[in-house]
């Protein structure tokens, strides 16, 4: 088995991947830029399993990506929420969905700028304002004639328009 950190490699990508480079780690990290907050609904829109979620969500927070806190509609569950070194991924996952849809298949959404409407380009950047929008002002759509192959809560909240970093309701 692999360990889990790099520790004689002198570098701030191996220093990354010790955060972010385990299976799973970055659909929870992309689910939480499209609103999933709850524990059940990370693990019913990616078919983690739980101990998986568990160790994940945990070593998340540990690693300052992700904040916990109680859920105030549920007593003993807790929320899940991007902090700020968190919302900084976003660059890095985009290139990432950006080069699966150039060079394995194109991803069944698409981003673009909430205040134009115009969609993204590779870089994530809005080619009609001339700026890269920050999460909060993007808004991400079904692709067109791609049909949602999940019946979970989140993929039938994202059917429709959605703003990045707003909550999911389920």
């Amino acid at each position: 088995m692999l360990g889990k950190d790099y520790e004689l490699q002198d570098c701030s990508l191996a220093r990354s991947l010790e955060t972010v480079g385990e299976r799973w780690t970055l659909l929870i990290v992309r689910d939480a830029f499209y609103g999933a907050r709850r524990f059940n609904d990370f693990q019913a829109h990616l078919d983690i399993p739980k101990a998986v979620l568990s160790d994940r969500l945990t070593g998340l927070v540990q690693d300052g990506i992700l904040e916990r806190r109680q859920d105030p509609e549920h007593a003993g569950r807790h929320l899940y929420e991007l902090t700020a070194a968190g919302r900084d991924l976003w660059p890095v996952l985009y290139a990432l969905l950006a080069w699966g849809t150039r060079h394995r298949r194109p991803g069944s959404r698409v981003f673009r700028h909430a205040e134009c409407g115009s969609q993204l380009d590779d870089a994530g950047a809005c080619p009609r304002c001339q700026i890269t929008p920050s999460p909060e002002q993007i808004v991400t759509v079904p692709r067109r004639g791609r049909a949602s192959l999940r019946e979970d809560p989140v993929a039938i909240a994202l059917r429709g328009p959605h703003r990045l970093l707003e909550p999911i309701d389920t």
